[in-house]
């Protein structure tokens, strides 16, 4: 069987002898989903820095060791306490989420990590990518689970909204569309008209050639009529009408295209969202830095995302998965920001998740004796193996073997959000 790399090496060549690739065709999705349920992957990349979305505003030393940058109590949007009696609140911009939170259908997992945290941008997003902190090669999680459907493979069922293919979403025998826009997602051709049609009739005739003794040919031309087969569906996503406004920036107009693949029924099940900014080493300051815009840009945008869904009764079978490669050091540095740390925070939303509070805040006291922080005090340590968390979305939203594809057991420490 042809992976990824035999495909770059040996496809392409056999590939331009029977004529010129559009640009998707490499990133085509040969996978298929599970049921009518729909996975949202979103990444928020950068390591966003968890103190600052969930305030532990009871905690004297979150403020001694933040004296510029802490939540004020008084603003924070109260979510009660933890297991641990700890009380917390949301971040003030995170009024749509709070809303959520009331609801029950916002699931906060606090303090997910993994022994050791790398603390490194790369290695970080590759361990979360791969789900295994020993190794960080190979597909990603949601790759392997990609790997595992039974064929035949819908060749929409996994769909990217960024322009680079993510880590997690790699895998050994499919590929995954990259759609930024859905207004460029289309057969490349210098033509128009009839000419535009009848070369595109003509690839798609080529590659119904699937020579068994070629297996790169065969490999590239089935990508290619898969890619070729997507292109009306994915047009219909363009004529989606949102029942309100979407956020003009590029996060609201990716959870826009997301709900209008949803609502058109194309196939996609599995996405994945990615907005970024949150490497916050300066100018972090709530009141007036940036992480009051961050705050607002993700709040906005799920809100948009969630209250469509809701309209358009998308919502009960639509999970959405939030991470970040690490949480940030307890104590801000010397340029109103914070440095790479360890622990972090994970949530879930969707119509089907039990909401509340999962896990226990740490304590900030930078005692030695204080078993909830690590690297001598400077950060959160993890409590929730944040692969626990995969083999619950695995096991209970994607009906699939988390154990064969996450390698090892995480079901006893899964938080039961869903």
């Amino acid at each position: 069987m042809m992976n990824r790399r035999d495909f770059i090496r040996d496809g392409i060549a056999a590939f331009t002898l029977s004529f010129s690739a559009p640009r998707f065709l490499s990133e085509l999705a040969q996978a298929q989903g599970a049921g009518s349920r729909n996975l949202v992957v979103l990444y928020l990349s950068g390591g966003n820095d968890a103190l600052s979305t969930l305030v532990p505003y009871t905690d004297s030393f979150y403020y001694s060791r933040r004296p510029t940058l802490a939540v004020p109590a008084a603003s924070v949007l109260q979510v009660g306490s933890d297991s641990a009696g700890r009380a917390l609140g949301l971040h003030p911009r995170l009024t749509g989420l709070k809303e959520v939170f009331d609801q029950g259908r916002l699931a906060i997992i606090q303090r997910t990590g993994y022994e050791n945290s790398s603390r490194s941008h790369f290695f970080g997003t590759d361990i979360w990518s791969t789900a295994d902190p020993r190794s960080t090669q190979g597909p990603g999680w949601l790759g392997r689970y990609l790997d595992s459907l039974p064929s035949p493979v819908d060749a929409l069922v996994a769909w990217n909204t960024n322009r680079e293919t993510p880590h997690t979403l790699e895998a050994r025998t499919v590929g995954v569309p990259s759609i930024p826009n859905i207004q460029t997602y289309a057969f490349s051709s210098p033509n128009t008209g009839a000419e535009a049609q009848a070369e595109r009739s003509t690839a798609n005739s080529i590659s119904s050639h699937l020579p068994v003794n070629r297996p790169q040919l065969s490999f590239v031309n089935s990508t290619a009529q898969g890619a070729l087969a997507t292109l009306d569906r994915v047009a219909t996503v363009a004529a989606y009408a949102p029942s309100l406004s979407y956020p003009a920036n590029g996060f609201g107009q990716a959870l826009q295209a997301v709900a209008g693949a949803m609502a058109k029924n194309i196939g996609t099940k599995v996405f994945w969202v990615q907005t970024g900014g949150y490497d916050t080493h300066s100018g972090q300051n709530t009141n007036a830095g940036a992480y009051n815009t961050l705050m607002t840009i993700l709040n906005d945008g799920l809100i948009a995302f969630h209250n469509d869904l809701r309209t358009q009764g998308l919502l009960d079978q639509t999970l959405i998965l939030q991470f970040s490669e690490f949480g940030r050091r307890i104590s801000e540095n010397g340029s109103a920001g914070t440095d790479h740390g360890a622990g972090g925070l994970m949530f879930a939303l969707g119509g089907g998740v039990r909401g509340g509070l999962y896990g226990t805040a740490a304590s900030l006291n930078p005692t030695a004796d204080n078993t909830t922080l690590e690297n001598s005090g400077a950060d959160v340590k993890y409590e929730t193996d944040f692969r626990s968390v995969y083999a619950r979305v695995l096991d209970t939203w994607l009906g699939a073997d988390s154990v064969g594809i996450l390698g090892a057991d995480f079901r006893a420490g899964a938080p039961a959000f869903i």
